[in-house]
């Protein structure tokens, strides 16, 4: 059986749907994978892939009568049905992922439209697949769109250690200067609501340096810059990474003894490395992504509000790297 998976962004989605690759793989399918092609480093060198497509629907949007569109799209089409799956599996749920998951001339399973981001894309999906009542963290959500295919989904945890080789050059540049042990702190969101603030993430860095030796470096990726240089403003002894590709963000994440973030997708990527990450999960916090779901997490997932102390997020911390025996007992 071959199983196209469309699942085009974002960083922390796409994390979340790597078991859905791993399941069928050891189901005994093939996997093709279609994503954003910014998103290309990030899957490849995935075991479970067979197969990476790319698409660039930004590009697309903003010249959509041009040729050279038309004729990307074109070819995007025919080599998915080079590929020809047995099926195409749509997780994202909206109008685009759908229409280019019809692209592969195959049945789509997807989610029913109360499941959908956009309900009526619906419309496009051949098997829909209503969500169990327990299923309410976003990966067990995924690995329900298996079940219509006959497969099993046995593990739900997201694992991207395909990503620590071979060695990023920049990555290990940065990593021999940088003291040890060292904690990661990204202050970036994509939105405003899931930001804890810098202020916050300066005292905490501060008291995990006094109280456990944890030098503290600075996380980031795009759009993160006036984040990280009120943070940086904040902490001016810390070390800020250089810009790196999804390869050499992940080295660097696994040699962290601690990686602190909010609901964004580098502290997805962090606990599919194995990292101990704590997770932030403000108030406005979606259902499926509450800290009371806490799991895939094996590290740990917090809940604040305006009252959260920052000695209740140190302790947290100080529990967690309890708990990877990294310190003693608190």
């Amino acid at each position: 059986m071959k199983i196209l998976i469309v699942r085009l962004s974002a960083l922390g989605d796409i994390i979340h749907t790597l078991p859905v690759a791993w399941n069928a793989r050891m189901g005994g399918a093939t996997v093709g994978w279609l994503t954003e092609r910014r998103y290309q480093g990030l899957l490849e060198g995935n075991p479970s892939v067979e197969r990476l497509f790319f698409a660039d629907t930004r590009r697309w949007r903003r010249n959509p009568v041009a040729p050279s569109t038309w004729s990307t799209i074109l070819d995007l089409g025919r080599a998915l049905k080079e590929f020809a799956p047995d099926a195409t599996l749509d997780p994202q749920g909206l109008w685009k992922s759908a229409l280019l998951a019809r692209l592969a001339g195959a049945p789509v399973v997807s989610f029913s439209a109360a499941a959908r981001r956009e309900p009526s894309s619906a419309v496009l999906v051949s098997t829909g697949v209503d969500l169990a009542p327990g299923a309410e963290h976003v990966v067990d959500q995924n690995l329900s769109l298996l079940a219509p295919l006959g497969l099993t989904a046995t593990r739900p945890a997201p694992d991207a250690r395909y990503l620590l080789s071979p060695e990023d050059a920049p990555a290990s540049a940065f990593l021999r200067a940088l003291p040890a042990p060292f904690a990661l702190y990204h202050p970036g969101a994509a939105r405003s609501e899931k930001a804890w603030g810098e202020e916050r993430y300066a005292e905490l860095a501060s008291r995990l340096y006094e109280d456990l030796g944890l030098y503290p470096a600075i996380s980031w990726g795009p759009g993160d810059e006036p984040r990280v240089a009120r943070l940086s403003d904040r902490l001016p002894h810390a070390a800020k990474i250089p810009q790196l590709d999804f390869r050499g963000l992940a080295q660097v994440m696994k040699r962290a003894s601690l990686f602190v973030a909010g609901d964004t997708g580098p502290v997805h990527l962090a606990d599919a490395l194995g990292v101990p990450a704590l997770a932030l999960f403000g108030p406005e916090a979606y259902r499926r992504n509450i800290p009371a779901r806490n799991r895939p997490y094996r590290g740990a997932a917090l809940g604040y509000d305006q009252a959260a102390s920052i000695e209740a997020v140190a302790h947290k911390a100080a529990e967690l790297l309890a708990s990877a025996g990294m310190i003693d007992d608190v």
